[in-house]
């Protein structure tokens, strides 16, 4: 039989209604709690498989992909400098390649979520955004959403997207976000980027829509000469004219 909870529980994964034994959860929920408690651990703490990721990356045709490190030396320098993940290790240097395009892969607060989604979401990407030059993949660890600046301004891109592992959580641990940059440099702030968020089929944005909303982003980006507050998703809206990229 139906009950109300059953029903909210097909609008979220949120953990409502659990119930009570005693002063307690039942058992069954206490031990869910603790595995998506370990998942999302797992997720801040396992390093990437980087090798692995670049396989696959291959297998897109889009170049070899080229791994780099932040100056965060290890994973718990990275946690309490987050600094220090923002900005290239000494010596960085990358081909300059002049593309549309630049694509950086980052493990973020969750390598899961890079391996789990970030192939099939570059391919995606690519797919959505026909007759525009995709430099090689960059591959980085132990990185910040702003390493992306660095390296884009290296690649000499006109468009960067970092796609990184998000914060995880106890309903999800494996959420994928992307980050628009137009024009990348160093000392790009967050209000100069576009920021999707929530990429984790089949729970979250699907692969397909969120490189739909990155190909609005990117043709918006180019018309306005800017990215961020200035630039607004009008996917949903295709018909709306171009000054709508700069209400509200």
């Amino acid at each position: 039989m139906s009950t109300l909870w059953d029903d909210l529980r097909r609008h979220t994964r949120a953990r409502i209604g659990l119930g009570r034994t005693g002063n307690g959860v039942p058992t069954r929920q206490h031990l869910e709690f603790i595995a998506a408690h370990a998942a999302a651990r797992d997720a801040v703490h396992v390093p990437l498989d980087v090798e692995s990721l670049a396989n696959r990356l291959r297998e897109l045709g889009l170049g070899e992909a080229v791994t780099v490190h932040s100056a965060a030396r290890d994973r718990e320098t990275y946690l309490r400098r987050p600094d220090l993940g923002r900005i290239p290790e000494e010596g960085l240097s990358l081909h300059h390649t002049g593309s549309d395009i630049g694509i950086a892969l980052c493990d973020g607060l969750s390598a899961t979520a890079l391996t789990t989604h970030g192939p099939d979401l570059v391919a995606a990407i690519a797919h959505a955004l026909p007759g525009v030059t995709i430099a090689p993949p960059v591959i980085a660890t132990q990185a910040r959403v702003a390493l992306g600046d660095h390296i884009g301004a290296q690649l000499g891109v006109t468009t960067m997207l970092v796609l990184i592992g998000e914060r995880p959580g106890l309903s999800v641990a494996d959420s994928l976000g992307i980050n628009l940059t137009h024009r990348p440099r160093p000392g790009r702030t967050d209000a100069e980027r576009n920021c999707i968020s929530n990429i984790h089929p089949p729970h979250g944005l699907t692969y397909d829509h969120a490189a739909r909303v990155v190909a609005t982003l990117v043709d918006g980006a180019r018309r306005l000469g800017t990215s961020g507050v200035a630039l607004k998703d009008t996917s949903r809206h295709p018909t709306l004219p171009e000054t709508e990229l700069t209400a509200i």
